[in-house]
């Protein structure tokens, strides 16, 4: 799915035809309306080496010019073929692209041909669309907040403030959540239970990580099952890079707090565990917080066939 990245461009992958061999290939793509360009790239441009320019492009203004020119689904007889297929008609050339499903075609579309289109604003919406953009910064910019660090993770709790008195620290509110950070969750042991299956994948999928010594990042395929996560270079590969138990997970959330590299890094998620934590990169909001959410999940159902184990003995 298509999201919008913090320099407010629209991005995300699709699949394009090559005009040599009329295959469809993997491209990172960038829309940028104030450079006036769509661009793509073999990957994520923060995943390449520094310096890696873009392998197509096309200017915005060339999809408005003539009247025929418009973005759309591509038709039966075009693609008989390639289902979520649409083509971009800028001038004399056309580029079919394929979206993964049906809501991610529309939205692509929509956002091009919203971004292809030539609007005049209406006398007086700039300063009031200003003026209201301000007011919503500073209402979040009086948002105060307490930093505290439990067993090595930086936590953030806001303090609310009631009818416009002084601020009320809210850290009462989280006693369970703090506590629960504290607890290593590493001694608990896994079940005997042969009913349990070995290799039950729940999600699978690619994702982009940050090595341990290095500090580079670099695509791997993540299988999520009921025991552990792991990841590998490919989804061929039959051994893993590296198994992260669950059992040995303390959280795992949406990264807030950025330094360094970690700051350009959209849609990133981390799973704490005692030795380390793992920042990942997800492909859009939608896979980060699927991820999130299927790695919860598999740790309290772990838990619970845990605790049915402790109570049957």
């Amino acid at each position: 799915m298509p999201y919008v990245d913090r320099q407010n461009r629209t991005c995300g992958f699709l699949d394009i035809e090559d005009g040599e061999n009329g295959r469809f290939l993997r491209r990172y793509f960038i829309l940028d309306t104030k450079a006036n360009y769509l661009l793509w790239y073999m990957d994520n441009p923060q995943n390449l080496p520094s310096g890696t320019g873009a392998v197509g492009s096309l200017k915005l203004t060339y999809i408005s010019k003539s009247e025929k020119s418009k973005v759309g689904s591509a038709t039966v007889k075009q693609k008989p073929k390639v289902p979520f297929c649409f083509v971009i008609n800028a001038l004399s050339q056309r580029h079919f692209l394929q979206a993964s499903d049906q809501k991610d075609l529309q939205e692509w579309v929509d956002a091009l041909n919203s971004a292809s289109k030539i609007t005049v604003p209406r006398p007086g919406s700039g300063p009031a669309t200003e003026t209201g953009s301000t007011t919503v910064e500073d209402k979040k910019s009086q948002t105060a907040y307490k930093t505290e660090i439990i067993a090595g993770v930086v936590v953030q709790t806001p303090i609310i403030t009631q009818n416009g008195g002084e601020p009320q620290d809210t850290s009462h509110c989280e006693t369970h959540t703090h506590a629960a950070l504290r607890r290593t969750q590493s001694q608990i042991p896994l079940p005997v239970n042969k009913s349990l299956p070995t290799r039950s994948i729940l999600k699978s999928g690619f994702c982009v990580k940050q090595g341990n010594m290095r500090k580079n990042w670099k695509r791997r395929y993540f299988i999520l099952d009921a025991v552990s996560i792991s990841y590998c270079k490919c989804e061929k590969d039959q051994v893993p890079l590296r198994i992260i138990y669950l059992r040995e997970i303390l959280k795992t959330h949406e990264c807030l707090v950025k330094s360094g590299d970690l700051l350009m890094r959209d849609n990133l998620f981390e799973i704490i565990t005692g030795p380390r934590t793992f920042y990942i990169q997800a492909d859009s909001p939608q896979e980060m917080h699927s991820w999130i959410k299927a790695i919860n999940a598999a740790i309290q159902t772990l838990r619970m066939r845990y605790r049915v184990c402790m109570i049957s003995v």
